[in-house]
């Protein structure tokens, strides 16, 4: 399951992130990096971008990037 497809109100932890070198580090940066919690707050009403919690802050994070997360 992705970033992208986990419901709202959940709790998930990041497995793996997908893309390339740059791409990957621009992802951890924002504090997406495995083994997180990340909690799913809310989602826009167009499905983009999704609203999560992570490392005691709020972060939307666009659909594509949350594609390339994979979550458990």
């Amino acid at each position: 399951m992705t970033l992208g497809e986990a419901e709202i109100g959940k709790t998930v932890i990041v497995k793996k992130i997908e893309g390339d070198a740059a791409y990957k580090k621009r992802i951890m940066d924002m504090g997406l990096t495995k083994g997180t919690e990340v909690y799913i707050r809310k989602v826009a009403p167009l499905g983009d971008p999704v609203e999560v919690t992570v490392r005691g802050y709020e972060l939307s994070v666009r659909k594509e990037d949350a594609k390339c997360v994979e979550v458990i």
